[in-house]
């Protein structure tokens, strides 16, 4: 449930009105260059967390700092202020960021510059990101490893990005010399850029009588695998078979909605069965937005290709990986963690979903969380635990955890895939 719940952060953060129309208004050229002028093309590591992926890079010739990966957003962004504070960046023009509904909630954001943003063997010797003037969103706690900020698609326009996640690297290529990758099993679906983000149409079969061809926006800083708008369109409507949840924390508040499942969702020559897909409710969607889309694809679903974002000819390839038939699965046990400490390896929980098999154990929010099935909860990752609370329907799990008063108590609990 918690890899759900990062979504949202990025997505309510994008569009959030003075600052989406900000990111806008940022200039066409691209903004990255080769720090060798006669490099072609260079390699550049990744990291996996909670379904995102995680760069590092330095600023102004200070770092490592971890920032997400995002062509969900359109112009980078320091969400850690201290960041900021520590390389003592320009504040420019403050704006005012809006919530859900064009709600104020009270939080400002302000435009820097002149920040050189160095990644591996590529630079932008002069970017302007927005800097929040108070770390809301807490993504190191969410990711389960700090993170700095978000890196938008100013890295997109200036390269082809092959993604090789399972190598662990992507590998950056100067578009006037790039060479598309050929064989049967490549697809091509073409981009349309609009506002700073891609977006590209695909079938989406939503019931036994409907497939519907749905503007998707491609978003790598999505850990789902699909959300659609439902008032996006009157004839898209949700399953029957669905399971009330919050999906996320927006700027403005919890997003509600629900989850549901999909028949099929088509990419290129590439059918992928029973789509688990977010629903959110109308009145927790911010439908400011002015390029209008059904929804998103995320990195859930992305993960199954190797992918080739190729931002300057407008056009996404993609080839089927060893994850393709595997199924799409939702936490099975209920549990909502945070993580905290120095090093990100204490885990607090921070909401139970009701009637989940962790509600039925009696766990509540504010414990931590101490040892799983007899080993140490700290010698796990977030990213461990989560993949361990969705990993097979009927797995039995044995926990211990700590109450605020200091109490210990141990639970068993049985998995259950709830859609």
């Amino acid at each position: 449930m918690l890899v759900a719940r990062i979504i949202w952060l990025v997505v309510f953060l994008v569009f959030g009105g003075e600052m989406g129309q900000l990111a806008h208004a940022q200039p066409a050229a691209a903004p990255f260059v080769f720090r060798n002028p006669k490099r072609h093309e260079v390699k550049v590591p990744i990291q996996v967390q909670r379904n995102l992926l995680v760069v590092s890079c330095q600023l102004n010739g200070l770092g490592p700092f971890n920032f997400l990966l995002d062509t969900g957003v359109a112009t980078t962004i320091i969400t850690a202020p201290q960041v900021a504070d520590s390389l003592g960046l320009k504040h420019g023009e403050r704006y005012r960021v809006v919530g859900a509904g064009g709600s104020d909630i009270g939080l400002m954001a302000y435009q820097t510059s002149d920040v050189r943003v160095t990644l591996g063997g590529v630079e932008a010797p002069c970017l302007a990101p927005l800097v929040l003037e108070s770390d809301v969103l807490n993504l190191s706690g969410y990711v389960g490893t700090p993170i700095h900020g978000i890196l938008g698609s100013e890295l997109f326009r200036s390269f082809v990005v092959a993604l090789h996640t399972e190598e662990l690297n992507m590998v950056l290529s100067d578009p006037a010399t790039y060479q598309a990758p050929k064989g049967r099993r490549w697809s091509s679906l073409p981009l349309q850029l609009e506002k700073g983000k891609a977006y590209f149409t695909a079938p989406v079969q939503l019931n036994d009588s409907l497939t519907m061809d749905l503007k998707l926006v491609l978003d790598t800083g999505a850990s789902h695998a699909l959300s659609l708008e439902t008032d996006s369109d009157p004839r898209l409507r949700g399953p029957a078979r669905r399971l009330p949840a919050e999906l996320g924390q927006g700027l403005g508040g919890v997003v509600r909605g629900y989850l549901g499942r999909v028949p099929s969702l088509q990419l290129g020559r590439h059918q992928l069965r029973s789509v688990l897909t977010s629903f959110p409710d109308e009145a927790d969607v911010h439908r400011r937005v002015d390029v209008p889309r059904n929804g998103n694809v995320g990195y859930e679903l992305l993960k199954r290709f190797s992918l080739v974002i190729d931002y300057p000819h407008q056009r996404l390839l993609l080839r089927p990986n060893v994850r393709l038939n595997e199924p799409f699965e939702h936490d099975m046990c209920g549990l909502d963690l945070l993580a905290t400490g120095p090093d990100y390896r204490r885990f607090v929980v921070l909401r139970v979903e009701p009637n989940s098999p962790a509600y039925v154990a009696g766990i509540e929010p504010t414990e931590e969380l101490l040892s799983i099935n007899f080993l140490p909860a700290e010698g796990f990752s977030l990213t461990q635990l989560s993949r361990m609370l969705r990993s097979e329907d009927g797995r039995s799990l044995f926990m211990v955890l700590r109450r605020q008063n200091g109490d210990l108590h141990t639970v068993s609990l049985r998995l259950k895939r709830q859609i």
